[in-house]
């Protein structure tokens, strides 16, 4: 591997927006004599370009699954099979099969995979730059109330804004799983995260079809049963409830389809309707789906060791990974997909298709652009764009709750009552015009504050300390201005 420096963003007018990672604790590892010094939160001159770029990129781009969410009942986020007006038939299924293709294809798990592992290599960040300037156990106590903090702004975005929130989980991943991985070696890290998605495959992406399978089987034997005038048993009627539960959640009915689009015609009281899916997310789903982001999250603990994420590594590192990576998740997902828009999306079809190998598109597509992107960064083109997503992922977690905001409003706390009835291709102009409102929302703020204003909340919290905001505030310790 490379020892080469991370190349700034250059141009007159990205100068002005910093660049680098959100971690509090990051900076030059120099052991501080004073131990609230070795605490300090990271200054806007300390940040990792390359970090932010991929940061904002991935968090941009989860907005192309995430917007099905806003604009439709929760089952259609993936396939959109179940909506007032249809998207596979009809005027326009051309054009929506197309924009359903390439959602899968370019971005369906990847973004959000990428997202994960950077939110794991801020782990590694975080509490080694500290140790190495001498900040001791007082590092897992920043940590701790960082987490519990991010634990909190999920449960209030879940409740008070989008059901489809994800803070929570990472909030609480890193605070039950991640510290105790943070010494691990690169190699240990993978393994772990290697078995750990391999059960998450076959426990969230095989074990639900199987099971159907299993009712669909005995499901099959009662009808037979019907046919020769047999008395059912318990079971067997049990096993016929069952299936047709498994073909509504499926293909619900328009009858479910119209009252899920009503519930959600009230404006901001709409939430209660959400409430109940996002208490069911947060007992279970924190613990039986942690194998998903927990895996995610370990990877990009080791690739940050690894100087993957800081462009440590050579060129021709980064273009095999994106050549091997994206031919892989590209052509397997294609596959996926034509099998399952061929069949009709029959059930079980689509989840051989597109279920089965989805751990593996997700984390090759999602390497795949990370390469193509430090490639890019390397190469010193696109600077002034590069530049502009990077102050997006600067200001992660002000643009994530942003697009919440602006979404919701859009589809369903507005006048315009859109929910549900928007056509399927449309709904990328909103995804369009959401980037272009990050992006100078981002770069416009940064010229003149230091921090996003939830990443100042947040970073005040977390020190219980108001932080200064203004650019113009900062005042270097003694020691950062003697190195």
């Amino acid at each position: 591997m490379s020892t080469s420096a991370v190349p700034p963003f250059e141009s007159a007018e990205s100068a002005a927006i910093p660049a680098g990672v959100n971690e509090e604790l990051a900076g030059p590892p120099h052991a501080e004599p004073d131990p609230t010094l070795a605490t300090r939160p990271v200054a806007p001159s300390e940040r990792i370009s390359s970090i932010d770029l991929l940061r904002g990129f991935s968090l941009m781009g989860i907005l192309l699954m995430n917007i099905t969410d806003f604009a439709y009942p929760f089952y259609n986020y993936a396939y959109p099979l179940a909506t007032a007006k249809p998207v596979f038939n009809g005027p326009h299924w051309k054009i929506n099969t197309i924009c359903w293709f390439l959602r899968w294809i370019f971005a369906e798990g990847k973004m959000r995979a990428l997202f994960s592992m950077l939110f794991g290599a801020g782990v590694i960040l975080l509490t080694a730059r500290a140790a190495d300037r001498g900040a001791g156990i007082r590092a897992a106590d920043i940590y701790t109330r960082r987490n519990m903090w991010l634990v909190l702004f999920g449960m209030l975005h879940g409740y008070l804004i989008w059901s489809g929130d994800i803070l929570f989980y990472y909030g609480t991943a890193g605070l039950l799983f991640l510290f105790p991985f943070r010494n691990l070696k690169p190699k240990k890290l993978l393994w772990t995260a290697v078995v750990l998605l391999v059960l998450n495959t076959l426990v969230a992406h095989m074990g639900q079809p199987t099971h159907i399978a299993s009712v669909k089987r005995e499901a099959e034997k009662a009808n037979a049963a019907l046919a020769h005038h047999q008395v059912l048993t318990e079971d067997q009627i049990s096993a016929l409830q069952s299936w047709k539960k498994a073909q509504e959640d499926w293909r619900p009915g328009r009858t479910k389809i119209f009252k899920d689009i009503a519930a959600r015609q009230h404006g901001w009281l709409s939430q209660g309707a959400d409430a109940g899916d996002v208490l069911q997310g947060e007992l279970f789903g924190a613990y039986f789906g942690f194998g998903d982001w927990v895996g995610l999250m370990l990877i990009g603990m080791a690739l940050y060791q690894l100087g993957f994420f800081t462009l440590k590594c050579s060129t021709k590192t980064y273009a095999l990974t994106a050549v091997i990576g994206l031919a892989i998740s590209w052509s397997l997902t294609f596959w996926g997909c034509w099998h399952a828009w061929r069949s009709g999306f029959d059930y079980f079809s689509t989840q051989h298709a597109l279920e089965f190998p989805y751990d593996l598109t997700r984390i090759t597509g999602a390497l795949g652009n990370a390469a193509v992107l430090l490639l890019l960064m390397r190469a010193g083109v696109f600077k002034w764009l590069l530049a502009r997503i990077a102050a997006v992922g600067q200001m992660a977690l002000s643009n994530y709750i942003l697009t919440s905001i602006v979404m919701r409003t859009l589809f369903v706390w507005g006048s315009w009552h859109w929910f549900g009835y928007v056509e399927y291709y449309k709904l990328y102009y909103a995804v369009a015009g959401m980037w272009l409102l990050n992006l100078i929302f981002s770069t416009v703020w940064l010229r003149y504050f230091r921090f996003g204003p939830l990443e100042w909340c947040w970073r005040s919290l977390t020190y219980w300390k108001r932080q200064p905001m203004l650019l113009r505030d900062e005042t270097p310790s003694p020691q950062l201005q003697a190195a």
